[in-house]
């Protein structure tokens, strides 16, 4: 008896580090159905949270004082690195259909100097020190905020609707959109849109209110549908389409039907949601 119970209170320590373990690998790797595209080596934007994040290694210098001076000389050295590395990440960040970051910067000086300033005002959200005395250090940043605000077209809002309010109603008026985009290859996007067959668009800097997409972002991405269809920013009744095809060469913008996209527009309170960026696209 002694024994069995022996047995089992070693089997139920097993599994709990074994949960303990998997439990800390969902928090390194993110949670389920979140999107996170890896950057290279050093690099990932994760845009269901909305964070970018690189990392740097700086070594311990040969000359220095004492231990703690080497120490903090190291942190320093891994956080330039990672800095450097945060800014090559950001600039290869899908902005639209057809622009990168990079295309903002090469084309104004002035947003190359916001983003730099951006960039050197990184968090550092991990800090790891290895035996042999060298420190890693993780940075990261926001996609939203002034980010965002710098990248966005300068005019928003004041778009036409497709429909005049009332000529499509769905007869309940939802509270946001869902785009179910797999199997599409679309891909995440700081400012991306939505078009109908005819290529008009349906919901993009034309009918957000900056406010809104500049706190949270254009859209939400997620790869679980279930999850999507619960999220906060969609709230309680959010309408769900399907999306056609992708568009644009960076494979960013998405193509929904006429049909539904006549019902998108066919009430005040779908661009009143619309405004407020309460849009979602499920992605692969």
């Amino acid at each position: 008896m002694e024994r069995r119970r022996t047995r089992r209170v070693i089997a139920i320590a097993v599994v709990g580090v074994l949960l303990g373990v998997s439990a800390a690998t969902a928090q390194l790797a993110g949670r389920i159905g979140d999107v996170i595209e890896s950057m290279g080596p050093t690099g990932n934007v994760d845009w269901t949270k909305g964070i970018v994040t690189a990392t740097g290694l700086g070594s311990p210098p040969p000359n220095a004082v004492n231990a703690g001076q080497a120490r903090a000389m190291a942190e320093r050295a891994a956080f330039l690195v990672a800095t450097r590395n945060l800014l090559e990440v950001v600039k290869g960040i899908r902005v639209d259909s057809a622009t990168l970051v990079e295309n903002f910067i090469v084309s104004s000086d002035v947003i190359k100097t916001e983003v730099s300033g951006f960039v050197q005002g990184a968090t550092v959200m991990k800090k790891q020190v290895h035996p042999d005395g060298s420190v890693e250090v993780m940075v990261g940043m926001k996609l939203t905020g002034d980010l965002l605000n710098a990248l966005m077209p300068k005019e928003t809002g004041g778009g036409s609707p497709l429909v005049q309010p009332g000529q499509a109603s769905p007869g309940t008026a939802f509270t946001g959109l869902i785009v179910d985009a797999r199997g599409t290859g679309v891909r995440p996007a700081m400012a991306p849109k939505i078009r109908n067959e005819e290529g008009r668009e349906v919901y993009g800097s034309a009918y957000v209110d900056r406010q809104y997409a500049v706190e949270q972002g254009m859209v939400g991405y997620l790869k679980d549908l279930a999850a999507a269809e619960t999220h906060a920013r969609v709230t309680d009744r959010p309408l769900l389409v399907k999306a056609l095809k992708t568009d644009g060469p960076n494979k960013t913008d998405l193509v929904i039907s006429n049909s539904d996209a006549q019902i998108l527009h066919g009430m005040k309170e779908h661009l009143s949601f619309l405004e407020k960026a309460r849009v979602m696209v499920v992605l692969d």
